[in-house]
This record gives C-alpha cells, structure tokens and sequence, in this order.
C-alpha cells in the first residue's frame, strides 16, 4: 500500500465501518456535540487469513465544554494502523465550537496531531540488501499534522465536511532522505438520516461517508434498525461499499455501554471468510463540571 519515494493512497487512513460511531474522529466539529463524556474504542482486523493483514486500533474520547455564555466541545484520541511491514500511529487533540443557527447546530473544529511512522526493514525480501531505498532495520518518523472540519446538525439529520492532512505533511523515515513520503489531503462528506417509526420503539438511522484524496476514493452507506427500550437498546443493519465490500451489524446499548460487532464481505473475489472483523465499544455518562442544567446538547443522529 505505501512505497519509498511515492504518495500515499486515500487508503492511508483507516476506513472503519463503524464510522457513524467514530464521528468525532472523521470530523472534529463533533467533537462534544452528544452533551455528554464520550469514550469510544474500536478494532479492525482486515482480510483475515492473509500474511501482515492490516490491523486497526482506535480510542477517542471527547466532551462537552461551556465558557463565555457559548457551547464549546473538546476531545483527544489515539490510532495504530498496522499495514504489512508499516505501523502508523496518529495522536491528537481537538477543539469545536457550535453555535446554534436556523434551528440547528452549525459546527466547526480543528485538530492538531503527531504522526509516528515506523517501518520494520528486518522483514524485506529483496536480493539487493544495499538498496538505500529498502532499510534493513526498523526506521521511524514524525511529522506534525493538522485537520479541520465544519458540520451542521438538524432535527433528524446531519452533514459535514472535513480534511485531514491539511498540511500535507512530508514523513522522513531513518535518515536517509530517500525513505520519505509526503502524506496527501483526504477530503470527507458525511451525513445521516434518522427516519422515526409510529411505533416509538423502532427507527432507522441512515449514514453515509465518501472520502478521496482526489486520485482514489471510497464510499459507504449504512442503514441500522434501532430498538429503542427504556434500558436495553439494541440495532442490527446493512452497510454497503460500491466495488469493495458489503457488511453487517449487530450491538448494543446497556447503562450507557454500548458494543458493536460488523463483518465486511469484499466482493472482489478473495472469498467471504477473509473478511474483515471490527468490534467498537463505548461508554457515555452525563457531564455536570461546567454549566449544570445546560450540558444536553443533544446530537440528531443516534451514535
């Protein structure tokens, strides 16, 4: 997927299916838009059965914030993304602020974030050991990295934009100059739908996420029922990826304990049991440190 001297796909970002319940991740202006302390945590293990399958690791968290009469929101969060002989990590801070407007909420974040790369020479096969180009130890980097976002929520609905990279950061790995490669902008739309039932209990979120760096892309849809009780609140759904994959979801939501499960199908031909399996689990509490009585704001989509 990545190569010395070369760009980096859209792909360098991971691409959960879970990403409807890692909002704040794709877009910091969501950052504390449920009103509450939000911890989430994910993990991805891609294409299993193949040898260096990527392997995914995510922990955010992000809350609420009122100061000088106006709702702010902040969050942090870390990401492992091991690919093959490649391991990416991502560590951030983020801030939001929300104003409300026309009867929503027009929100917008910045991010500022550490990329450590690190690439494990000892692994190469290759006949020419003195390549330059191809180290024989671990090399590692960094590189500062910024990403921004503007979102607004409605009733029932949602839509937001966002880049990640906005600096185009170049990683340097070891020290030589060959082993380096500059990280291109991705571009994310999101946006969702929540489609009420007569009964209550029942209703239909709908989300979508389209990212590109502009030379390659992807898109998800996703359509979960949700069970709405008192205490126990459950969703089962469908998500598809045009020319990549199909998945499906089970979870659920005790005390504010929420887990899911999702199994991707890719239909390019490698067979439906080396699929990708991801599991996102999160905790959510009420917040009462800063403006009692007036920390619910409420989000429209159901994270």
């Amino acid at each position: 997927m990545l190569g010395f001297g070369t760009s980096v796909c859209a792909q360098y970002d991971a691409a959960f299916n879970h990403y409807w319940a890692l909002q704040s991740f794709y877009n910091p202006a969501a950052s504390g838009l449920k009103g509450q302390i939000d911890v989430r945590g994910g993990y991805a293990m891609q294409m299993m059965g193949y040898e260096h399958a990527p392997a995914t690791m995510i922990i955010t968290a992000d809350l609420p914030l009122w100061f000088f009469s106006q709702a702010h929101g902040a969050g942090a969060g870390f990401i492992n993304d091991k690919i093959g002989l490649f391991e990416h990590k991502k560590f951030y801070i983020q801030y939001a602020y929300h104003q409300r407007l026309w009867g929503g909420r027009l929100s917008a974040g910045i991010r500022a974030a550490l990329l450590a790369e690190s690439f494990d020479g000892s692994g190469v096969d290759t006949e020419e050991s003195g390549d330059k180009a191809f180290p024989t130890a671990e090399a590692n980097g960094t590189a500062f990295d910024l990403d921004a976002g503007i979102r607004y929520d409605g009733r029932r609905w949602y839509a937001g934009f966002s880049v990640m990279h906005t600096l185009a950061p170049m990683v340097k790995l070891g020290d030589n100059k060959v082993n380096e490669y500059e990280v291109p902008q991705v571009f994310y739309l999101t946006g969702g739908y929540n489609i009420p039932f007569r009964n209550p209990l029942f209703s239909m979120q709908t989300s979508a996420i389209v990212r590109t760096d502009l030379s390659a892309w992807r898109g998800d849809i996703t359509a979960l029922l949700r069970y709405n009780g008192s205490k126990l609140k459950m969703y089962a759904g469908v998500g598809y990826s045009p020319t990549i994959s199909t998945s499906v979801f089970i979870g659920g939501d005790l005390h504010g304990i929420q887990l899911g499960y999702c199994y991707e199908i890719y239909t390019g031909g490698i067979g439906a049991l080396n699929g990708t399996h991801e599991i996102n689990l999160s905790y959510t509490t009420n917040l009462d440190l800063f403006k009692k009585g007036k920390n619910r704001h409420q989000s429209v989509r159901i994270l």
